[in-house]
């Protein structure tokens, strides 16, 4: 007798079956035979990680709060931010709820940019818990990681002893203004901690000792403190604050100093606050020996005059900005009020500080203002002719370089690489 054959259907049944059981019960052994993926291991150095489209979810999943550089080899942005990374990576990690810092190569990896809508590089994106946030603040190491603080802390942090109010404003640190809750009930300010969180730390302090009255010199409650350790600057409000407008305007108000130097980082914080800016424009808001007394005596106009925003700036520390507003040296110090876009004013009969008693001088300034006895001027309006004939050449220039830039983009096809993301720290 020959030997017992299997049917052919019997051969295929199980050639399925060792095909579809086999790797069942061989994938992911390691992971104790759940058939989940390997865990990704957060390393404890503080380093940079390199991800890809391999490891990257299982690093979200893996790291509670996670920030990536979705970068390019070629982009010069991107060389510059990457050694501020490398700074800012170990202080982050040693946080008390620690950020860990990873980077993609999103022109390899093109699939894992775009599932994030990733279109120039470098694109900053915080992961809390999985759910990605872009980040578009400062790239610069000690403000990134001051920034990123403030993000993932509560909108309202509470404070149950002196020792916690203690701990809460030396990790706050020095970037951010601080509001400080005494007495107060967290429903009050709530609204604001999540309105204003990338601007300030909130706070409310339900159990503290008379120290703490004696050190934020507060004689009852509830009492706000706002302080503003940059500046060195403290002030309280005791209400009311079932009034939503006056809480709010001593809120929005004290996110600036009483006195603002003015630099391209203090003006972008003026975007969001509608007053106007009474500016006060000097030769050199450093050296210049009569700026300190000046700043002095604008600081005391200001807080009488909280319905405008004061501040300084030199012409030696940002001419740029100030030849805009059509100053002459021989006309500095001077004052004008300017609404932050298009135009400014300046006071008739105040045009200069003159030597002496500044004090009286601003006051008529702001009595000029208030009473309409200005000029209106436009930013950038230096030279009157710009207007005028020399128009005529100005625009002859340029309808000649748009057509040479229409020329020169046809020339060749387009580069279709993302963009460099510029940014101004």
């Amino acid at each position: 007798m020959g030997k017992p054959t299997l049917p052919p259907v019997v051969v295929v049944v199980v050639l399925l079956l060792l095909v579809v059981v086999l790797p069942a019960t061989t994938c992911g052994a390691d992971a104790g035979g759940g058939g989940e993926a390997e865990e990704f291991q957060i390393p404890r150095d503080g380093r940079v990680l390199e991800l890809d489209d391999g490891n990257f979810d299982a690093a979200v999943r893996a790291a509670g709060l996670l920030f990536v550089d979705f970068y390019a080899p070629w982009c010069g942005h991107c060389k510059r931010l990457a050694p501020q990374l490398d700074e800012a990576a170990p202080v982050l990690a040693g946080l008390s709820t620690p950020i860990v810092v990873a980077k993609v190569n999103a022109d390899k990896y093109k699939k894992l940019g775009s599932k994030y809508g990733v279109d120039g590089f470098p694109t900053l994106m915080l992961f809390d818990h999985g759910t990605p946030t872009e980040y578009t603040g400062s790239r610069k190491a000690d403000l990134l990681v001051e920034n990123l603080k403030k993000l993932v802390a509560p909108d309202v942090s509470v404070l149950e002893s002196d020792s916690a109010i203690k701990s809460f404003v030396e990790d706050a640190g020095m970037g951010f203004p601080l509001f400080l809750g005494f007495g107060v009930d967290e429903s009050l300010i709530v609204e604001y901690g999540a309105k204003y969180k990338n601007r300030a730390w909130f706070s409310v302090a339900k159990d503290f000792s008379e120290d703490m009255m004696v050190f934020y010199d507060f004689d009852k409650v509830p009492a706000l403190v706002s302080v503003n350790p940059k500046y060195r600057e403290q002030s309280i409000f005791y209400g009311p604050f079932d009034d939503g407008a006056f809480l709010e305007d001593f809120i929005r108000n004290s996110l600036l100093p009483l006195v603002v130097p003015m630099n391209r980082e203090t003006v972008k914080m003026l975007n969001d606050d509608g007053r106007k800016v009474v500016l006060m424009i000097l030769q050199d808001d450093e050296s210049d020996e009569k700026s300190p007394r000046l700043i002095k005596v604008l600081r005391s106009a200001a807080s009488a005059n909280r319905d405008l925003v004061f501040g300084y700036v030199g012409v030696n520390q940002w001419e740029e900005f100030t030849e805009t507003f059509d100053v002459k040296s021989s006309e500095l110090p001077t004052m004008i009020v300017w609404d932050k876009k298009e135009e400014y004013e300046i006071v008739e009969g105040s045009e200069r500080l003159e030597e002496g008693d500044y004090g009286s001088q601003i006051s008529r300034f702001l009595e000029g203002y208030r009473a309409g006895r200005t000029i209106k001027k436009k930013v950038g309006g230096r030279s009157p002719t710009l207007l005028g004939v020399n128009a005529v050449y100005i625009l002859i220039f340029l309808v000649a370089v748009l057509v040479l830039l229409m020329y020169f983009s046809g020339q060749g096809e387009e580069d279709q690489r993302p963009r460099q993301r510029a940014h101004e720290d």
